[in-house]
């Protein structure tokens, strides 16, 4: 990049290149150029304390696929918090984070602020279109603002941001340089600092306020668009927000472009809020200055011109020249303000908003906020007479005027006496009372009462009642307001459409009968089951059964009240509940009835039975089936006060029958080692008799131990009361054995069909294999049944010699292995 001075003198050479050249033939239109008269669109700069003209919006900004998008829609005017008006006077005092002043320095009277500090992923905008004049070729704008986010340290598409956009919408053109994003990276941007007033841990960057011109020339007829725009982070946790205003000259003069002819100095002020100024002569051919300000002591020439160039922060704005015409033609205006008074030593304002490039002092000073401002505030103690003067910063065109404040004091206490609610009828009152003034107007309701101008006066219907006093000094002041309400005792009364009603369906209409003279009635219901309401009628559904005390409280004011009680009854219903338990043919069926009592109304029962019976007791006979299977019964319940809806519970009973008994294979023991003995699993218990040699004789597998054979019998029985017999055979030994025959016979006659081994003394068989002549497998298992019947996957073996082994664990813990031949006949 060149270096400032480089710059510099290459823009000196240009212009004297462009004045040598072409001089002779554009000098009158360069300084027609100069010299255009530009006015502003209505409220671009909001002076109208409003935001006429302007298109308010509201959305919410998002992150999408790495970039930040802000959503925005018209709000149809300005929404609370979102889009704030500033007024300069009285002012609105330093911005919370930055300490800059929200109000604009530029002079003039209203800016805003756009956005709040919230997150919330909150985002507005404000936008502003306006068509520069056919003739006008030539048109300048300037805007300032001034920014506050805080900096999560989110990637730059997540940060809160601002976005300028200013538009040639005409060729949909955007005028880049004065077009641009602020948003939050970490570190210092040109012109921000950081603030010492975070919210919390999270940093805040502010930038003070700052101009931007645009430079328009050659748009004449075209329509541009300002547009702003704030947005928190996409995260929906941290703000930003700006301050916007626009300058009130569209064109190109300066504060001090204009002064007086007897001014002695002349400060010619370029626009705020620029990084760098650089001042020239009419040719550029001479530095006059780098400042804001530029001074002439004394004034130049009139009709000298001078050239400014405004270079921004860098990024942020367009670079740009500017050129203006000292004229001694300024005129000054002294307004002191309305004649005033202030009362009950209230400041009141005086002077009126002011205007740049004017010096203004008072005169006394005393009971002033500030005498050198154009508009302090005035609290005098007694009358006074305050001149304010007013010339240009050359000192120069002074002119005065003055300002008359009167003091006055009023006593504004109001009194009460009596009681501020109550009802007529009785013996209570209100009666409000002020001190004697020059003039007093009562008001209720924020409406005047005719005729109601006394000191004392005694409200005759409720409302909000204070008094205006007026002093013969001009003071003007209102009473705290007092509430007063008067009413009548309302009478109350309700009625019910059933009284007495089932639980099942119940609905509970409740219609107000209250009535009342005067006021209004407020309803308090209590339903007697925890629920209340505040309505006139209501409908109530109860969820349990029994007796309610239902009251209507009704109020005309806090005092005036009646009361109204009713008593209704929710009858229960009832619910059908028995037990039918299986039992076994030819055993009576008993029922247990479980329906419960619904106090003080008689249950009708009726039973019904798949074997064509059927009962009204509460507790039928005992039925008895004659054959197994599965039997309905039902039973229907209703009362005298719920006859309906008829409630019915059915079940399914299973009628059961004796299995045969049968007789378990043999078990052989060892003599004193237990051996492991199984019932059939079926029924509900077991019984082995004699109970002798047995661990426990009323389980499914007792373990047997002993030294003498033993015949079981086993009675197994189930829910239903079925009763089956199994007998079990137990024979001793003295040794653990395990026999495995010599050859088998698998002819499906039921005689040697299988090979297996027999065992005695043994728990848990391990594997029994089987192998053919060349070692191939066979068969494997690991109990003794029911042993290999000489095929392999439904293939018949050939005859011959087969080997096998058989690992087994003994009843007294140790391992038996053998091993043998066994041959295959057919």
């Amino acid at each position: 990049m060149q270096s400032l001075d480089t710059y510099n003198k290459n823009k000196i050479r240009c212009y004297r290149f462009v004045l040598q050249i072409i001089l002779s033939i554009f000098f009158s239109s360069c300084f027609y150029v100069v010299s255009f008269s530009q006015s502003c669109p209505p409220n671009i700069d909001f002076e109208n304390g409003t935001f006429d003209g302007w298109t308010c919006y509201t959305g919410f900004v998002s992150a999408e696929t790495g970039a930040n998008v802000i959503s925005l829609t018209p709000s149809g005017g300005p929404v609370t918090d979102r889009h704030t008006m500033y007024s300069s006077f009285p002012g609105n005092g330093l911005d919370e984070f930055g300490e800059f002043p929200k109000d604009c320095p530029n002079g003039s009277g209203h800016s805003i602020k756009l956005g709040n500090a919230s997150g919330g992923g909150q985002a507005e905008g404000i936008s502003y279109e306006f068509t520069i004049p056919a003739n006008q070729p030539v048109y300048n704008l300037i805007y300032n603002y001034a920014v506050v986010f805080q900096d999560p340290t989110h990637e730059p598409y997540q940060q809160p941001r601002m976005e300028i956009e200013i538009t040639n919408v005409t060729d949909n053109k955007i005028i880049s340089c004065s077009s641009f994003t602020f948003f939050p990276n970490g570190s210092p941007l040109p012109g921000f600092i950081l603030s010492e007033y975070p919210v919390d841990d999270t940093p805040v960057w502010f930038k003070d306020w700052s101009a931007v011109s645009i430079n328009l020339d050659g748009n004449a007829g075209k329509t541009i668009r300002l547009f702003f725009k704030t947005a928190d982070c996409t995260f929906r946790r941290h703000f930003g927000y700006a301050y916007i205003d626009v300058n009130s000259e569209c064109s190109s003069s300066f504060i001090g472009a204009s002064f007086c002819p007897d001014d002695t100095t002349v400060h010619v002020t370029a626009p705020f809020g620029y990084q760098t100024y650089y001042w020239y002569d009419n040719t550029f051919t001479t530095y006059l200055g780098g400042h804001q300000v530029l001074t002439f002591t004394p004034p130049p020439p009139v009709g000298t011109t001078v050239n400014v160039i405004l270079i921004p922060y860098n990024g942020y704005g367009c670079r740009d020249t500017l050129q203006v015409k000292l004229m001694n033609n300024l005129t000054v205006t002294a307004n002191a303000g309305k004649d005033t008074a202030a009362c009950n030593h209230d400041p009141v304002p005086i002077g009126t908003p002011p205007k740049p490039g004017l010096v203004y002092s008072w005169s006394p000073t005393t009971g002033l906020s500030n005498p050198d401002i154009a508009n302090p505030a005035a609290n005098p103690d007694v009358p006074t007479s305050y001149v304010l003067t007013v010339n240009s910063t050359g000192g120069g065109c002074i002119q005065t005027d003055t300002v008359d404040i009167k003091v006055g004091i009023l006593d504004d206490r109001i009194e009460l006496i009596g009681t501020a609610t109550y009802c007529l009828g009785g013996n209570d009152s209100a009666i409000l009372r002020v001190q004697p003034t020059d003039s007093i107007q009562w008001y209720r309701d924020g409406i005047a009462v005719i005729g109601a101008n006394g000191a004392e006066y005694r409200p005759i219907q409720t409302g909000l009642y204070y008094a205006r006093l007026f002093s013969s000094s001009g003071c003007v002041l209102n009473t705290i307001a007092k509430q007063i309400n008067i009413s009548t005792v309302p009478l109350a009364g309700f009625t019910v459409n059933q009284p007495g009603q089932c639980l099942i369906g119940n609905e509970f209409n409740f219609t107000n009968t209250s009535s009342n003279t005067v006021g209004t009635m407020q309803y308090t219901w209590s339903l007697g089951d925890g629920a209340e309401a505040s309505t006139r009628d209501i409908t109530h559904n109860y969820t349990h059964a029994g007796t309610y005390p239902v009251r209507l409280i009704v109020n005309s004011n806090n005092i005036c009240a009646d009361t109204s009680h009713f008593t209704v009854r929710v009858f229960q219903n009832v619910y059908p509940d028995f037990i039918a338990r299986p039992v076994c043919i030819n055993v009576p069926l008993s029922l247990v009835n479980n329906t419960q009592d619904t106090v003080g109304s008689a249950v009708n029962y009726l039973w019904t039975f798949d074997n064509g019976q059927q009962s009204t007791l509460r507790n039928p006979l005992p039925q008895i089936y004659s054959t197994a299977g599965i039997h309905s019964i039902s039973l229907a319940v209703s009362t005298a006060q719920c006859p309906f809806p008829v409630l019915t519970k059915s079940q399914y009973v299973v009628v059961d029958e004796p299995r045969p008994g049968i007789l378990y294979p043999e078990k052989t023991a060892v003599i004193n080692l237990p051996m492991d003995l199984q019932a059939r699993q079926f029924g509900i218990s077991a019984s082995w008799d004699p109970g002798i040699n047995l661990e426990n004789f009323s389980t499914y597998t007792p373990v047997f131990r002993g030294t003498q054979e033993q015949l079981y019998t086993i009675e197994i029985k189930t829910s239903g009361g079925c009763v089956t017999v199994d007998s079990q055979m137990v024979r001793i030994a003295k040794n653990i054995q395990v026999y495995v025959p010599a050859a088998f016979t698998p002819d499906k006659d039921g005689i040697n069909d299988f090979l297996r081994p027999t065992l005695i003394g043994i728990k848990k068989v391990n594997y029994f294999k089987v192998f053919n002549r060349w070692g191939q497998l066979m068969y494997e298992m690991r109990s003794d049944r029911p042993g290999w019947d000489g095929t392999v996957r439904s293939v018949r073996q050939e005859m011959q010699t087969y080997v096998w082994v058989i690992e087994a664990l003994g009843a007294d813990g140790k391992i038996y292995s053998q091993k043998g031949t066994a041959i295959l006949l057919r």
